[in-house]
């Protein structure tokens, strides 16, 4: 899916708006038992509950595509014979009302999700009747194509900190007691994909609120589908190819280039706004080292490390393996922050057989906020 697509469906939580008919939810204790079950329609909720569930939901479909928001792809063959597949599309096709089907999703859910405390799994279910327009942008009234899709959103649930209030009213104080609230979720999915503006069943979107954590017992036991390792774990994992196949190449000006290749590469995608997400290959990586002027051979042992990592046609989102809005140069004492349209000013240098970073001070220097003079 495309952050275009993303944003439709997104928008599709708004309680003027959306067409869900009911809300179904399991409540889970920290022993992993049920504690309870709901079934509500959605329009008996009061509006103002109603707008906080869909805001909390909505949130499922937020983050970084790649980091955030992963597309899980399924073979032919799971679609066919795959019985995660088929509860998924029992879920969707009776709109969450296969009793059968819903106690099943709990109960995998239950078995393989981790996590300290207690939690809500929440299930919605629309059907969207998506608009059609004209080459003019033209909407037209009637379409055929309407989109059911289910969400699942698991949230933790948090006790609130008990705090002290004045009532005006009575001109006094009084203390709050402790409550459990419903936190964003920590993960969840969409099936079936929107893709071109249409299901598409051979894919579902996998979200994830941290990036450095891999639920693989959840995606196992949800999609049977191998996913991409997190975000995080591909920036170290990528961070130490390079440091250990460049190796004596792996220089600053080295580091430099290959950041500010790849920053380009996302800062042009971004302006030109194309809708499918940019993806590097490892070719890609081999064309700026050989820029660099990296050796062969340790372009040859990058090749062989990014293969035995991630896969030969691996592709990545670069978004995961550089921060285009920080650099920093750090040894075991010191962390220097530098801005990265300006990395120019720093540079390493040899003097009388010592290693130093060269920062130029073209403007005012502080020390712990205080302007200084360079003499």
């Amino acid at each position: 899916m495309t952050e275009k697509e993303i944003a439709e469906i997104r928008r599709r939580f708004n309680i003027d708006k959306t067409n869900i008919r009911c809300i179904r939810g399991c409540y889970v204790n920290e022993e992993k038992e049920v504690i309870s079950q709901l079934s509500q329609t959605f329009g008996t909720i009061p509006r103002d509950e109603a707008e906080e569930l869909l805001s909390i939901i909505k949130k499922t479909l937020s983050g970084t595509i790649g980091r955030n928001l992963i597309d899980i792809e399924y073979s032919n063959r799971q679609v066919i014979e795959g019985e995660e597949h088929k509860l998924l599309m029992k879920l969707r096709d009776s709109m969450l009302e296969d009793e059968e089907a819903v106690t099943e999703l709990y109960q995998k859910i239950i078995r393989s999700f981790d996590i300290e405390g207690k939690y809500l799994i929440l299930l919605t279910c629309e059907a969207y009747d998506v608009p059609s327009y004209t080459k003019d942008d033209i909407k037209l009234e009637d379409s055929s194509n309407v989109f059911t899709y289910i969400v699942c959103s698991i949230c933790p649930v948090k006790p609130t900190k008990p705090a002290l209030s004045y009532y005006a009213s009575e001109n006094q104080f009084r203390n709050i007691s402790t409550d459990w609230v419903i936190a964003a979720p920590e993960l969840g999915f969409m099936f079936p994909a929107f893709d071109d503006r249409q299901a598409n069943i051979y894919n579902a979107l996998y979200y994830i609120k941290n990036a450095s954590v891999s639920y693989t017992d959840f995606v196992d036991e949800i999609f049977k589908c191998e996913v991409p390792m997190p975000a995080e774990t591909q920036k170290e994992v990528f961070n130490s190819i390079i440091e250990e196949s460049v190796s004596d190449d792996c220089s600053f000006d080295v580091v430099q280039t290959v950041h500010e290749q790849i920053s380009a590469m996302i800062e042009e995608h971004k302006e030109r706004k194309e809708q499918e997400p940019l993806v590097i290959s490892k070719n890609t990586v081999k064309d700026v080292l050989q820029y660099c002027g990296v050796s062969e051979q340790h372009i040859e042992a990058f090749e062989e490390k990014y293969n035995d990592e991630f896969g030969e046609f691996t592709e990545l989102s670069p978004k995961n393996i550089v921060d285009i809005k920080k650099f920093e140069v750090c040894t075991p004492d010191i962390t220097i922050k530098v801005n990265p349209e300006r990395k120019d000013l720093v540079k390493t240098q040899i003097i009388d057989g010592v290693k130093y970073i060269i920062i130029r001070a073209e403007d005012n220097v502080e020390v712990n906020g205080i302007n200084i003079n360079i003499t």
